[in-house]
């Protein structure tokens, strides 16, 4: 059976989530469907397998799946067709490669990298909405950047883990952290990117839950050390929703897309 990899992007909102449901709305589920109607194997309960859960409300431009199909396919072709079957859902199939059948989307993954928009202003967000979270009064860059420099490297995130997380470990190592402010109207948008061999559950919005705090004053950036250090749950900052959030890329070597 030929396996192939697909880039996918999507819009969460509308989804429970990643992880097929039996009684909610999944991507992995609208995809699974949309492959049952042009391979016999999916229409026999096959699975696919991606990089990362992304958890609900969570968007993507960067996800990548595997799938075994019974049928070989010009890469091209079976992007059309997958994305005709997901109408009119918001998931785009944006390339797709067969591939060795040793490559595995989440176990061969070399890092995964996340982007959260945030953006201050008092106005109602209207173009943006459900793309970001919205903070009403500016926030300090570079008290963030200051915070941020002490998550960086290999630590314990007990703190920054979620009481549900499932990882064995909750060692990770966190190798970038940039924090970016861009214009908006009325307002600041604040971009932070993330970039680690794997995360912890909810890790990335604990972190930039924790950030907001101390660029709207509220911490001082060494209280992020500490909290580090305490390794407790309740010492992390709140959780920031999970609209702002999209996964934006999974590195392989050898790329399968290349």
């Amino acid at each position: 059976m030929p396996r192939y990899a697909f880039q996918v992007e999507y819009d969460g909102a509308p989804f429970a989530g990643w992880q097929a449901q039996a009684d909610q709305p999944s991507v992995q589920g609208r995809i699974e469907q949309a492959l049952a109607r042009l391979d016999q194997g999916f229409a026999e309960g096959a699975r696919i397998f991606a990089a990362g859960r992304t958890d609900a409300g969570v968007h993507a431009t960067g996800q990548v799946f595997h799938a075994d199909l019974q049928k070989s396919w010009d890469g091209f072709r079976l992007c059309e067709a997958l994305n005709w079957h997901l109408k009119p859902d918001p998931i785009a199939v944006i390339r797709s490669a067969e591939i060795s059948e040793d490559f595995h989307a989440r176990f061969s993954a070399l890092e995964r990298q996340y982007c959260f928009r945030l953006v201050a202003r008092r106005a109602p967000i209207v173009s943006d909405r459900g793309q970001v979270w919205q903070v009403l009064r500016p926030l300090d860059i570079d008290a963030m950047r200051e915070a941020a420099g002490h998550l960086i490297g290999q630590h314990d995130f007990t703190t920054f883990r979620s009481t549900m997380c499932q990882a064995k470990s909750p060692v990770k190592t966190l190798d970038e952290i940039t924090i970016e402010a861009h214009p908006y109207p009325a307002g600041q948008e604040i971009r932070f990117h993330l970039r680690a061999r794997s995360f912890l559950h909810n890790q990335v919005r604990s972190i930039v839950g924790t950030l907001e705090r101390v660029g709207a004053g509220a911490w001082p950036p060494i209280r992020v050390r500490h909290a580090l250090e305490d390794r407790d749950r309740a010492a992390c900052g709140p959780v920031c929703p999970p609209q702002g959030l999209s996964l934006t890329g999974v590195r392989y070597d050898p790329d399968p897309f290349a």
